[in-house]
């Protein structure tokens, strides 16, 4: 599991931060004006503060507990640190003073009730699926569709995919619009997680080789792509995969590989296929807190909002680790791992920019494509200037991917030049 860091960070990002900190009650934040109820709200402190300055911020106000509800399945899941890292940032930042319930598996509420679980106050932070509403979320969803126009490859791409995403969300009022109608507080308004790849019982690289197919997909946008490469897309369940693969009811899995990992469905569709251009849109997700984060005193609020910068690395150490072992299992099961031919690329890139442009236009967001590539390109220079770059390529992933690698310094990038702006005050 990742190091979790506190309060100490390096000067130049302390400054950085601390600078916008003072934007903040200009620019507003998820959290309202901290007004709170009476004396409750208590003081803040700054991103910066040191420990023993944060300890005397929370010293007056009663512990509290909240649920909170990750994306994993339990404790032993490949998903695991993205409750477990957060779970540990926010204990360890408020001194003991906010404990974390983790609910593994969706126990309270699954992904299609969670919104409603977080409004009501059963659950108070959520990694939740926006995307699979998209009637409800038309603008997040148009942001999501987009993110199959940036380009693809197994570590870089995704990085600055995932920043951009992020950084488009939150520059985009009518994502945060669609948030505040059901009561919710985004905290992340936008995670992406992996890229997507095909998982078939037999090579599925050439045009040809589409047609014809039943590929199980994950979401509308993706199921339009699908029939435009000549498949036909399957709406399934997850849980229910790898028997249908098994079976040969479907021939592929489109999805990121992570979950895969975890479900051993390399050991029934060892094939996989990767872009290496444009991709397919995603389902993407979002770190979500309810109607107990409003209520809770500004500096709990902050001790919350702050641990995203270690919500948004752990999410990338956990979806890119598991990259590398989806192709070292692939190759177990005598599989392949292979990008898809030109034709497809082409027909791919050109279909995405089309369906990309349609959902915004429809969603009433017609230039979220294009921030999103603006954002999209920036990051691809930080991602790199962080010394983050790709050093081989998916089919080797496995030899060339370090075990320790860690995200903190792009979650901390992120933090300081996107996110900080929106921290409660």
């Amino acid at each position: 599991m990742k190091r979790i860091r506190t309060a100490a960070r390096p000067a130049k990002a302390l400054a950085a931060v601390a600078s916008l900190a003072l934007l903040a009650g200009c620019a507003g934040s998820v959290g309202g004006d901290g007004s709170g109820s009476g004396d409750s709200a208590g003081e803040g402190f700054a991103y910066d503060a040191s420990q023993d300055e944060i300890d005397e911020a929370l010293a007056d106000l009663d512990p509290v507990t909240i649920k909170f509800q990750p994306s994993a399945m339990s404790e032993k899941s490949i998903l695991a640190p993205n409750g477990l890292d957060v779970k540990k940032a926010i204990e360890e930042r408020s001194g003991g003073k906010i404990t974390v319930d983790i609910v593994w598996g969706q126990a309270i509420a699954s992904y299609e009730d969670v919104d409603d679980a977080l409004a009501d106050g059963r659950v108070d932070l959520a990694f939740t699926l926006p995307s699979y509403t998209p009637a409800e979320y038309p603008a997040f969803d148009a942001i999501g569709t987009a993110m199959s126009t940036l380009p693809s490859s197994p570590v870089a791409s995704d990085l600055a995919a995932n920043a951009a995403g992020v950084q488009a969300a939150w520059e985009t009022p009518e994502v945060l619009e669609e948030f505040e109608k059901k009561n919710l507080v985004p905290l992340i308004p936008m995670l992406a997680a992996g890229g997507y790849s095909t998982m078939c019982s037999k090579p599925m690289t050439s045009l040809d080789d589409w047609k014809g197919k039943q590929v199980r997909v994950g979401s509308a946008a993706a199921g339009k792509q699908v029939t435009d490469l000549g498949a036909t897309p399957v709406s399934l369940s997850f849980p229910e995969t790898y028997e249908a693969l098994q079976r040969g009811t479907v021939d592929c899995d489109l999805g990121q590989l992570a979950p895969n990992v975890e479900a051993g469905t390399f050991e029934v569709a060892p094939n996989i296929g990767v872009a290496s251009d444009a991709g397919i849109a995603r389902s993407a997700g979002a770190i979500t807190a309810g109607k107990k984060y409003s209520a809770l005193p500004v500096a709990y609020q902050q001790v919350i909002f702050d641990s995203m910068s270690t919500t948004f690395s752990t999410m990338m150490e956990v979806v890119i680790g598991a990259k590398a072992q989806a192709v070292e299992q692939a190759k177990d099961n005598d599989g392949s791992v292979k990008p898809f031919d030109d034709g497809v690329q082409k027909h791919m890139a050109k279909y995405a920019k089309n369906l990309s442009d349609k959902t915004a236009e429809k969603a009433g967001v017609s230039d979220a494509p294009k921030t999103l590539g603006t954002a999209g390109s920036e990051w691809a220079k930080s991602v790199s200037e962080l010394g983050y770059d790709d050093k081989g390529d998916f089919a080797s992933l496995d030899e060339w991917y370090p075990e320790d690698a860690s995200y903190d310094k792009l979650g901390d990038e992120l933090f300081e030049k996107v996110m900080a702006a929106h921290r409660p005050e």
